[in-house]
């Protein structure tokens, strides 16, 4: 009985869970949520504004079953805005009204300067974008707004995989004019693939040639086939050598004096003497560590799961696998500042934890700065940056931690393969 019931309430569940843009699946008549999100000069891609910023309104839909934005969205400046348009899934949509807007003296400078700069507009459905121009000066430097959007959405069983913007009816702008904002949207079967939806974004030119795998093959190959040979070449040259050098505390004076050394076999002695600020120089080579395989993971992830299909997945991407890879930077770093003989490990590991992520928020700092005086969408909001300084003091922190006592413990004892001199060679003067 239990279990009849127990199946009976998970089968309700599940029969009133809703798809969205979350999943991408829809149901029929079921609310499809047109983000505005910023408006900027079609010249500068990177100045952006809120769309709103300009004198547009919106619909007269004011409440939303749901809001999607990510971490990623809000450091690259997406701003997300209900667009208040009633849109349902495979339901036409004949000409409807949006606002009724009355152009005063402010609102036609706003939309003068947006003309005159060519500005242009961006929004989104089911992560899917849209462009759009606002607006045209003709030869007789009159200057005119697009007041329709027309929307062709393209649906695959139940799922939305293309989307078209045409914008028409011409308004001239004048001062004390009326202008009258209206949208209409048309639903489409396509054969389009949901995995080939994006397709259409990318360039054609560069996708159509074919990848000739067998000649990749064959250049991958002939590499390491030279980096082996030379490998072994220089391994035979320098087998005497390092063991010469291992046993140097058996030589006497005389005869290391006497030894058969040239060019820069003269400072052998002196290669794997420590660093002048070891703190700092185990802290880059930790950091560089790190930073490869971010980078490396990074492509394999984006070749696998095709990241750049969902808005900001690639940054998002990158912040959580640095975080995830934080021991690598501590285990390298830290290893590295005990074989140079390093004291204060624990000053190591903090500075080698904030070392990338500082560079990084000092820059975006700046940044930042700037486009809040401007008012740019660029600007990233203050719960963002707590959420970034939380990662670091939460997660990239404690395992930079766990990677360094590693780093230390397993790899912190030198091994040099030759006796490192007490006292620095002089080096010769320039003759």
């Amino acid at each position: 009985m239990k279990l009849a019931l127990l199946s009976v309430v998970i089968l309700s569940i599940w029969t009133c869970v809703k798809g969205d843009e979350h999943d991408h699946n829809y149901q029929n008549q079921e609310e499809v949520v047109l983000w505005m999100n910023t408006v900027g000069p079609y010249h500068n891609r990177q100045e952006t504004y809120n769309y709103f910023s300009l004198p547009f309104c919106k619909g007269e839909k004011t409440t939303i079953s749901h809001y999607h934005e990510s971490l990623a969205d809000a450091i690259q400046g997406v701003e997300l805005e209900f667009s208040g348009l009633d849109i349902a899934f495979k339901v036409n949509k004949p000409s409807a009204k949006v606002c009724e807007m009355d152009v005063n003296e402010e609102n036609f400078q706003s939309l003068k300067y947006a003309v005159d700069n060519h500005y242009w507009y961006q929004m989104y459905i089911d992560d899917l974008p849209i462009w759009g121009i606002v607006g045209e000066v003709d030869q007789s430097k009159d200057y005119y707004i697009w007041t329709h959007k027309k929307f062709e959405i393209g649906y695959n069983d139940n799922q939305i995989v293309d989307v078209n913007l045409t914008s028409e009816t011409k308004a001239k702008l004048t001062v004390g004019s009326k202008m009258m904002f209206t949208y209409e949207v048309t639903w489409k079967p396509s054969t389009t693939l949901f995995s080939k939806r994006y397709d259409k974004y990318l360039d054609p030119n560069f996708f159509q040639h074919r990848i000739h795998w067998f000649s990749i093959f064959n250049s991958f190959m002939m590499v390491i086939f030279l980096v082996g040979l030379v490998s072994m070449i220089l391994m035979r040259t320098l087998r005497k050598d390092y063991a010469r050098y291992s046993k140097e505390d058996d030589l006497d004076d005389m005869e290391r004096d006497l030894g058969d050394e040239y060019g820069w076999k003269q400072v052998h002695g002196d290669v794997f003497r420590s660093a002048s600020y070891p703190l700092l120089f185990s802290s880059l080579v930790g950091s560089g560590y790190q930073l490869a395989v971010v980078g490396f993971l990074v492509i394999v992830m984006s070749i696998i799961g095709d990241l750049y299909t969902e808005r900001g997945s690639i940054l998002t991407t990158s912040i959580f696998v640095y975080a995830a890879t934080a021991p690598v930077n501590g285990y390298f770093g830290g290893s590295l500042y005990s074989r140079q003989s390093g004291k204060g490990w624990i000053k190591q590991m903090l500075f080698s934890t904030a070392l990338f992520p500082s560079m990084i928020c000092g820059t975006a700092f700046l940044i930042n700065f700037v486009a809040i005086y401007y008012r740019a969408s660029r600007a990233i909001p203050f719960t963002s940056m707590l959420s970034v300084a939380a990662i670091c003091l939460f997660v990239i922190l404690p395992l930079n931690l766990v990677g360094t006592v590693l780093g230390r413990n397993m790899a912190g004892t030198p091994d040099y393969p030759c006796r490192i001199n007490t006292v620095p060679r002089p080096i010769p003067e320039k003759k």
